[in-house]
């Protein structure tokens, strides 16, 4: 027995020394992790805390129908209000980069290179946030021949990815519940990493090969498309009320894309709605007899020839009545102002959309919704729901005309736990398709000469989303960007400041630096950029290795800890943050937010401590465990007295 001790002392040593090492989150970490205890992504129970139907009588049935009724009218309208708000934001980005997106489109030596064509695809998406204008923008240069086909598909893809950003943003508006914004987040972020992903595989594929190109100019060639009208379903609703505030010009952003020097000193708010043209016959001189209009209308009159050619002028005839209309400010005071009131009417309209969805989905009905929503189709079939909810998603985002608005509808909807991210992942999709089929309506109705470019434009959007689709869909192994975006998720909800570096880093800081290096050319590009990519490639993959295959590293590897822990953890970040934010918040709210996360985190630091605690020190005259629990105590304690 005397021989056994050592050992045993030995292994108590260890085991104090592990207690005492506190736990490392990797920044990497963006795939599941197994976790005893409760999944955190499970839907939670809407549980009905109110008085039972069959107990109420007369008069309470009836007020609860009213009340019932009264929650859906209430819910449509601030429904409108917030596509109406979304409209208004798209104005206000337009107003206060709207010019600035037209001189980008308009160096074509920049947009040679795909990757700045990328890039440049989403910068200005972001700059006006609608993907229809900057697509409308794409289509009229290739119609006009300022851009070739070729050279727009990469911007395209762009544009793709600078519309998924407003519903990244409309998660911000969940952070308050760390549980909630988990899954809102993560519902919002799915779809960015499905448009990432698609155009690294994508991008690369096109450039090598021209598949999107070749494959829609096939398309084109062997169909005789005739020109429509694109449909104006939703907007006949919206109109009269963000016309009412504002109206635009989007022939001034054209038109600054395509060089004309003039339109530069044009205000984008519109002034004159309606106008009438008049054509008249006029006499002309022309050089020569060959530059006549027609052999009857041509006559020498001894030092000039004389011809007739018809003259079309344009008359304004009714102002606008919008609300800037008469109000004399910049472009970029309206825009600021519209910017500023959108904001707070979409993010008021979200908020009480939460809390009237949250007073609503209770009992049976929250219940039925679910079952609705998220239950798959008896085998054999279980398959059919996802391709199902990709339709659904589709024919939505075409009746609204806009995936902006469809998945920043959803996203407050995963965050309550209505919908599951499973669910919500191929209604995302499937609003990327309807985003495209709208612009294919669009395009169509373009005239007979630029028909042609403009539908192929449109079918390389459609085209691209559905090969997206074909790569991260149908086998189960392949939803990459459900993992991805549960592993964010995670992150964020135990330093929720992260989510905004992410959108800073992913949407601005990210492209700026990829068109930076885009304008100095293609040396620097390659020079920096493809040691970066190899590295990031390298950490990926070590990341991986390490959770399923350690044994296949090398000892130093096997684990981050050779490096310093502010290079593989986020803890030591997290303490900046929250001391700037201890310094510079004033709101209690906010400091309230920040000491609940370190009390959060203590907890599960005591219950990750535990565990191995309880298994090793079997013998109680150990008290390694007790001293261990003591310690975090005084410090909770600490942070109770110190909340601000």
């Amino acid at each position: 027995m005397d021989s056994l001790h050592p050992s045993k002392s030995v292994e108590v040593s260890v085991s104090v020394s592990e207690v005492k090492t506190s736990p490392a989150h990797s920044t990497m970490a963006l795939v599941d992790e197994a976790q005893e205890g409760p999944d955190p992504w499970d839907l939670p129970e809407l549980k009905d805390t109110g008085i039972p139907w069959s107990a109420l009588d007369t008069k309470g049935k009836v007020l609860r129908v009213v009340l019932s009724v009264g929650k859906i009218v209430l819910l449509l309208g601030f429904l409108y209000m917030f596509i109406c708000s979304l409209d208004i934001l798209s104005s206000a980005f337009q107003l206060v980069g709207g010019k600035a997106a037209g001189d980008i489109f308009q160096d074509n030596a920049v947009l040679s290179n795909p990757l700045a064509g990328l890039v440049i695809g989403v910068l200005v998406t972001l700059l006006v946030q609608s993907s229809s204008t900057s697509s409308s923008i794409v289509v009229s240069m290739v119609s006009s021949g300022l851009l070739t086909v070729q050279v727009a598909v990469p911007i395209i893809m762009g544009t793709n990815i600078g519309t998924s950003v407003t519903n990244t943003l409309v998660a911000m508006t969940q952070a308050g519940e760390r549980s909630t914004f988990r899954r809102a987040f993560a519902g919002a972020t799915v779809h960015d990493f499905f448009n990432w992903l698609s155009v690294l595989v994508l991008l690369p594929l096109e450039v090598a090969s021209g598949y999107l190109y070749k494959v829609t100019k096939l398309i084109i060639d062997s169909f005789q498309f005739e020109s429509g009208e694109a449909p104006d379903l939703l907007n006949v609703i919206t109109d009269p009320l963000t016309e009412s505030i504002i109206q635009l010009d989007q022939n001034v952003i054209n038109e600054i894309a395509q060089g004309n020097l003039e339109a530069r000193n044009k205000s984008l708010i519109k002034r004159w709605c309606d106008f009438t043209t008049n054509t008249t016959l006029r006499n002309i001189t022309v050089p020569g007899t060959e530059n006549c209009t027609t052999p009857w209308f041509c006559w020498d009159n001894g030092t000039h020839i004389i011809t007739m050619a018809n003259f079309t002028e344009t008359f304004n005839t009714k102002r606008c009545t919008h609300l800037f209309m008469k109000i004399n400010l910049p472009d970029l005071a309206v825009g600021l102002i519209l910017l500023a009131l959108s904001l707070l009417v979409l993010c008021s309209c979200l908020i009480l959309i939460v809390k009237l969805l949250n007073s609503m989905l209770k009992g049976q009905v929250a219940s039925v919704i679910k079952k609705i929503l998220n239950t798959d189709f008896p085998f054999p079939f279980g398959w059919v729901t996802g391709y199902l909810a990709i339709l659904v998603g589709a024919g939505m985002t075409f009746i609204v005309q806009s995936s902006s608005v469809f998945t920043s509808a959803i996203t407050p909807l995963v965050g309550i736990g209505v919908i599951s991210i499973e669910r919500a992942y191929p209604l995302s999709l499937g609003s990327n398709i309807g985003t495209t089929t709208t612009a294919i309506l669009a395009a169509m109705a373009s005239p007979g000469d630029t028909l042609a470019n403009a539908l192929q434009i449109a079918l390389v959007h459609f085209l691209f989303n559905i090969s997206g689709i074909v790569l991260w869909y149908p086998i189960p192994f392949t939803r990459i960007p459900i993992r991805l975006a549960k592993g964010l998720g995670n992150i964020t909800a135990s330093y929720r400041w992260f989510a905004a570096v992410y959108i800073i880093c992913c949407f601005f800081v990210l492209p700026l630096f990829v068109f930076s290096l885009s304008l100095a050319g293609w040396e620097v590009l390659v020079g920096v950029g493809v040691p970066l990519l190899v590295m990031l490639i390298v950490i990926i993959i070590i990341n991986v290795l390490q959770k399923r295959r350690p044994s296949c590293l090398p000892a130093v590897l096997q684990s981050w800890d050779f490096l310093p822990l502010w290079a593989h953890s986020l803890a030591p970040w997290d303490k900046v943050v929250g001391a700037c934010t201890a310094k510079c918040c004033c709101c209690c709210k906010c400091c309230q937010i920040a000491a609940d996360d370190e009390i959060h985190r203590g907890k599960e630091l005591a219950d990750s401590i535990k565990k191995p605690c309880t298994e090793v020190y079997d013998n109680p005259a150990m008290s390694a465990e007790k001293e261990v629990e003591d310690e975090i105590k005084i410090e909770m304690k600490i942070l109770k007295n110190t909340r601000l």
